[in-house]
């Protein structure tokens, strides 16, 4: 078979936009107001990342243990920001 394959769109490909926002907007309301907490509660958010950090072992932390490193990936991500609201 030496034919070229033609490339299909298919599944969101192939909906019409108003289709595909339609599912989307789905994807939202699936989970109930009430349990879109941490849009509504910083300090729920906050306790939750804190939680999950500490189930990180003290060896595999290693922003707390080096704090060059930490402000290394800040600058990072700062100077990636500055790029993205550039374009």
């Amino acid at each position: 078979m030496a034919g070229k394959k033609t490339k299909s769109n298919r599944g969101f490909a192939a909906m019409d936009p108003a289709r595909q926002r339609e599912i989307a907007r789905k994807g939202g309301e699936s989970v109930p107001q009430e349990k879109r907490s941490f849009s509504m509660n910083p300090e729920l958010a906050a306790a939750a990342g804190r939680k999950g950090g500490q189930s990180v072992p003290d060896e595999k932390r290693s922003f707390s243990r080096s704090r060059e490193l930490a402000a290394a990936a800040g600058r990072k991500g700062g100077q990636a920001s500055d790029r993205a609201s550039e374009a």
